[in-house]
């Protein structure tokens, strides 16, 4: 598999909206999450408002099924 194809594996559709997981993300860019989420909380007016957010519990429960 290419890794374009392993990339868009990595994308899911939460409320209608196409996302990837900090985690997926991290390892993409190769640094640890936390490491990702300090820079981007650092840098956040260089991303769009609906850069990141939490996904709710009913989200999750919907992804693993």
């Amino acid at each position: 598999m290419n890794e374009l194809a392993q990339i868009q594996q990595q994308i899911y559709l939460v409320n209608g909206e196409r996302v990837m997981f900090d985690d997926d993300l991290a390892k993409l860019y190769g640094v640890e999450t936390a490491q990702l989420k300090r820079a981007v909380k650092r840098n956040i007016e260089r991303f769009p408002s609906d850069f990141m957010f939490v996904v709710k519990n009913a989200d999750i429960q919907h992804l693993k099924s």
